[in-house]
């Protein structure tokens, strides 16, 4: 096993203890699976798919979106929320730029180049203004956003699950090659 994946399993050993304590008997019911500490290919891939679909809702709900969706699916609970931190304040235009021309896709509507400018105020008079801003420009955004969530959650699983085997393949020929037996025997 190697040294990376061996501090793993202690790390996620020590997380699941820290659900076992008295005092935790309310998360216990729903935090005391082995699969949502697993160091495994499924739960990883699944927790990968999880964090980069979660990623992309709106900010406060990013963390407790993955984690109701890692408890429902059963996938790694502490990678499930730290691949949620792709989306920063540096990354989030650009991704929800990209969200909203996959909607205006889906759509079917024209092609532009830019967003509509969200009108400028204070938070009351954005109240006002924003279920107008939303019927006129919001479709495409409301649309495109779990539609790319999506795309980024399949490309996610489809990576870790192939660089996995990928890995395991590898590890397997080189085992096989310092052994020698990848030669036939002589009789």
């Amino acid at each position: 096993m190697s040294v990376v994946k061996r501090r793993l399993r202690h790390l996620m050993h020590r997380l699941h203890d820290w659900v076992r304590q008295p005092g935790m008997d309310w998360l216990q019911v729903h935090l005391d699976k082995e699969a949502l500490w697993s160091i495994q290919r499924r739960p990883i891939a699944g927790a990968i798919a999880v964090g980069l679909f979660a990623g992309l809702m709106p900010g406060p709900t990013q963390m407790l979106s993955a984690g109701m969706l890692a408890l429902y699916f059963r996938t790694n609970l502490p990678l499930a929320l730290l691949c949620t931190l792709y989306t920063n304040p540096l990354t989030i235009v650009p991704l929800y730029f990209v969200a909203y021309r996959l909607g205006r896709l889906l759509l079917g509507q024209g092609d532009t180049a830019t967003m509509p400018d969200m009108p400028d105020g204070s938070w009351f008079e954005m109240m006002s203004w924003l279920p107008q801003w939303l019927s006129h420009h919001g479709q495409p955004l409301l649309l495109g956003v779990p539609a790319l969530g999506l795309i980024l959650a399949v490309v996610g699983y489809i990576a870790v699950m192939a660089g996995w085997r990928w890995a395991v393949a590898r590890q397997w020929r080189n085992r096989k090659t310092k052994r020698g037996s990848h030669r036939k025997a002589v009789e």
